[in-house]
């Protein structure tokens, strides 16, 4: 839950949101949000979360019985909208009273599929498919018997209960059937049935209506309780009340067209009442509706970039058959009803009739005025009303893609199927695993169409690698030049991986850590192939913005999230023929999120802001709305898991990184000042014990103002800003957050664990634990329990030296060393309290490294060692450092940035 130590606890920026696991199960939690709940809508999730806390068992079937709100998550909604179909299904069945928990019921595989498609973007899809859809289902079924063991009443009441209009069927059913007989005067035929007491094998015999005279013969009471259904029915129906005052409605009888017509617009009255309808599958088969179809892109185009114009072709179908405009004109000459056409039933309604015929003509015209860019199809598949000026539902409208498109946007979404290149360019230092070059191919092929892409694997999967490859083959085949903006934190990253894996590949930094004094003239531009710079810098060097540059790359691109802030839209400003989103983010888990990530990559193909908003409040109503939306961006998005079973063979279970972090103005000082101070005494220092102490010492200050200045100096603000590794750890835990992971937290220091758990409680909003030296050993096992248990508890921060030993914390998958012990052995296992014998994740250990302090110069020494040793070094302790004279002391104390 929201924790309260940020002030949001009580607040009502905040929404209920619900995270899949697997075996078909969820959690719901809290979430803040921007959105602002009234005191109502508060008050009502309140109530649910409650509901989920206490009756966990039986909570999955009384969400469906719980009407949503403007308020309600997507992700919730969602679980409603499943748990509501259970319950639609259930109220369908007409011995439900009699069978009570026991009562089934039904979902089809393509009810599964429908279920999928439609689902929103919501923390845990990974785990939602097929056999969750199955596994949910199973536990809804379990849900109701617990809930009707545990309620007294009729099923009825439990229903209605909940306040959600649940229609629950009684035992009549109407039948509608065509008599297959030409020249017929009564083309249709019409039988009411009911579903008599179950049999011995409790099972129901439908019996005609006429039955139940002869049934319940002179006990009036049942025999009204039967019809109770009909006669709510013949309330709303004239149709309906004509039968039953000629008594039609207890026999067979003919239908004209006219009168089958009339029965099927009322459908929707009868079913409120009560009444199943059993009725021909033309009528509600979507597929032989009215309906406009529009293909686009049959045909590969002359050029291919972004701007190439591909051609389309739209046309007419009615029950299921292709219908010219002219026939649709003759159809709206006849009278309204049903229509014999071509062998099958249709409807002749003139305003959807007119409206085709509109629409038709529309888009037509816009197809003789010109064809339409890559994007616009897309964006067709999106918006096609909005671009076809169709505003009424009454038309149905299917968008399809040609053969060429669709062979297209297959490939990108399986990235498999795409060429794959010769190599990653020459003098490259790296041997990529199968999906990291198959990301490589695909980054390659939307550069070939001129597309954006988004780069969105999980954390630990090698983003950046994949990206300097990428740019290495550029540096092979052509001279380029391109544009990498990133968080001032994460320069040192990018500077280490460009040297390890592509020496060739030229650079200059933007930035006044790494050069004081950068004009647009230094020379730089003729002379490097990427230009690195911070969002922060763009404001400063306007000349970036000015020019057209090859490649833009954004990582942590979810910095341009918020369309309206100055940085977004500096980004934005940006020239380039092909842009590159990095991100570990899901993108999907806030709409407007993704929208102005699209516009950086693909401007349009999500419309305007206010377009894309409208889109986004008309899927709440709309079944098909997340599919559509899925269709058009899923092909611009490459993102794989750690748990796809495609890639999970293709990884060690163990994947360290050296992350860097940058000093703040404020460590540069501090470090450069303790510098000066060791230098002068090292220098008057007597050899042994009084300069061993003086070095260790100072190794562990300058440990210390790495880790962040008021640790050094003994105080207790610990502002985000003045540090660097403050500033990557939020990066590192807020992607954490958003996947719903757990990571633990190492350090040294006891000092530092207290204010690291108010920090990390911000980001995470939840509370989290805090385990070193001083915790009670009776304790230590209750901290443990807690972090292992079911409720999400995100972070553990614990002392290197309290968590080396007897803690088994296998419910985290990542685990940061803040500071580093300096000791392999040490680090190792204080790791593998999460990397154990039976842990079924990939542990992802994050290795925090201050850039030019000398954290960064002893990593170097000693992974060399390490690599002249046949083994791991066993046992590197920091006394080694205290043997080398002064000058390769204050060598490698000296900030070199």
């Amino acid at each position: 839950m929201i924790t309260e130590a940020d002030g949001r606890g009580d607040s009502r920026n905040k929404q209920l949101m619900a995270i899949l696991h697997p075996d078909g199960l969820f959690e719901l939690d809290w979430q803040a949000s921007e959105q602002l709940l009234d005191s109502n809508d508060l008050v009502a999730l309140t109530d649910i979360f409650k509901q989920y806390e206490q009756h966990a068992d039986s909570f999955w079937f009384g969400l469906g019985l719980i009407g949503d709100s403007e308020a309600t998550s997507d992700s919730l909604r969602y679980l409603m909208h499943i748990a509501a179909t259970f319950v639609r299904k259930l109220a369908r069945n007409p011995d439900i009273e009699v069978l009570r928990g026991e009562a089934k019921a039904e979902l089809e595989d393509e009810e599964i599929q429908m279920l999928l498609d439609n689902a929103p973007y919501l923390a845990g899809s990974q785990y939602l498919d097929h056999d969750w859809i199955e596994l949910a289902w199973n536990r809804l079924h379990e849900a109701f018997e617990l809930t009707v063991l545990q309620y007294e009443g009729n099923i009825v009441e439990l229903f209605r209960a909940g306040g959600y209009p649940v229609h629950l069927v009684g035992r009549v059913y109407f039948h509608l059937v065509e008599n297959k007989k030409e020249g017929e005067e009564y083309p249709f035929s019409f039988m009411s049935t009911y579903a008599a007491e179950l049999s011995a094998e409790g099972k129901s015999r439908h019996l005609p209506l006429k039955n139940a005279l002869l049934e319940y013969g002179e006990n009036s009471m049942k025999l009204l309780d039967l019809l109770s259904t009909v006669n709510q029915a013949s309330e709303k129906s004239g149709f309906i009340a004509e039968l039953v005052e000629s008594g039609d409605i207890f026999y067979p009888i003919g239908l004209t067209a006219g009168e089958a017509y009339t029965f099927l617009k009322e459908i929707e009255l009868y079913e409120e009442a009560g009444v199943i309808c059993r009725i021909p599958k033309w009528w509600s088969n979507k597929a032989n509706a009215l309906k406009l179809t529009v293909n686009v892109g049959d045909k590969q185009p002359s050029h291919m970039n972004a701007d190439a114009l591909l051609g389309f072709d739209a046309e007419l179908w009615l029950g299921g058959e292709a219908i010219s405009a002219e026939e649709l004109r003759q159809l709206l000459a006849e009278e309204e009803g049903l229509a014999f056409l071509k062998g099958k039933w249709v409807e002749v309604n003139h305003k959807r009739l007119q409206q085709a015929l509109q629409a038709y003509e529309q888009a037509h015209a816009l197809m003789d005025e010109s064809g339409l860019s890559l994007v616009d199809a897309m964006r067709l598949q999106l918006n096609a009303r909005t671009m076809l000026d169709i505003s009424e539902e009454n038309v149905q409208l299917e968008v399809t893609n040609g053969q060429w498109l669709a062979a297209v946007l297959h490939s990108l979404t399986h990235p498999e199927e795409v060429e794959p290149l010769a190599s990653a360019g020459e003098d490259f230092h790296a041997s990529l695993r199968v999906y990291q070059e198959r990301g490589l191919d695909w980054l390659h092929q939307m550069k070939s169409l001129g597309l954006g892409a988004c780069l969105a694997d999980d954390m630990g999967l090698g983003k950046t690698i994949q990206v300097i490859a990428l740019l290495n083959v550029m540096r092979t085949r052509k001279r380029e030049k391109a544009l990498l903006v990133v968080p001032a934190s994460l320069i040192g990253n990018w500077m280490s991986e460009l040297g390890k894996f592509a020496p060739s590949l030229k650079y200059v930094v933007y930035h006044p850590s790494e050069n004081k004094e950068i004009t647009e003239d230094d020379g730089s531009l003729e002379a490097n192939e990427l230009f690195i710079t911070t969002y922060g810098m763009l404001a400063k060097y306007e000349w970036i913005t000015n020019r057209v540059w090859d490649t833009l790359i954004l990582d942590e691109a979810q910095a341009i999230k918020n369309p309206g802030t100055k940085q977004t839209k500096l980004v934005k400003q940006i020239k380039a023929s092909y842009r590159i989103a990095m991100t570990g983010t899901p993108i999907e888990n806030r709409l407007s999120d993704l929208w102005s990530l699209f516009d950086f990559l693909n401007k349009g193909l999500l419309g305007t802001a206010k377009e894309f908003t409208q889109f986004t409040k008309s899927m709440r109503e709309s079944v098909d709305g997340y599919t559509r939306l899925k269709q058009v961006v899923s092909p611009f998005i490459l993102r794989r898991l750690k748990t796809d079973k495609s890639i999970i063979t293709d990884l060690p279970d163990k994947i360290e990184m050296k992350t860097y972090a940058t000093l703040t103005k404020k460590q540069v000082v501090l470090y450069n000042k303790l510098v000066m101070d060791l230098k002068l005494k090292i220098e008057s220092a007597e050899e042994g014990i009084q300069r061993k102490g003086l070095v260790l010492a100072a190794l562990m200050k300058f440990k210390q103002i790495c880790n962040h200045p008021d640790q050094y100096l003994g105080q207790q603000v610990y502002a985000e800003e003045e540090s660097g590794k403050y500033a990557r750890l939020r990066e590192i835990c807020e992607t954490i957050y958003e996947k719903r992971e757990r990571v633990i937290i190492f350090t040294q220091f006891k000092e530092i664990t207290e204010s690291l758990r108010t920090f990390l409680e911000q980001i995470f909003q939840h509370k989290g634990l805090v385990l070193h030296g001083g915790t009670a050993v009776s304790k230590r096992k209750e901290l443990v329990a807690e972090f292992q248990g079911k409720e999400y508890v995100p972070f553990m921060v614990l002392s290197i030296k309290a968590g080396g030993v007897g803690l088994n914390l296998t419910s985290a998958n990542h685990v940061i060393h803040f500071d580093r012990w300096w000791n392999p052995a040490v680090e190792n296992q204080a790791t593998d309290r999460a990397f154990r014998i039976g842990q079924q994740k990939n542990v992802i250990v994050h290795k925090f490294i201050t850039q030019g302090t000398v954290e960064e110069k002893i990593d170097q020494m000693i992974e060399d060692k390490m690599k002249l040793s046949s083994e791991i070094v066993p046992d590197i302790q920091e006394s080694w450092i205290t043997e080398m004279n002064n000058e390769q002391i204050m060598d490698l104390m000296r900030l070199t940035i």
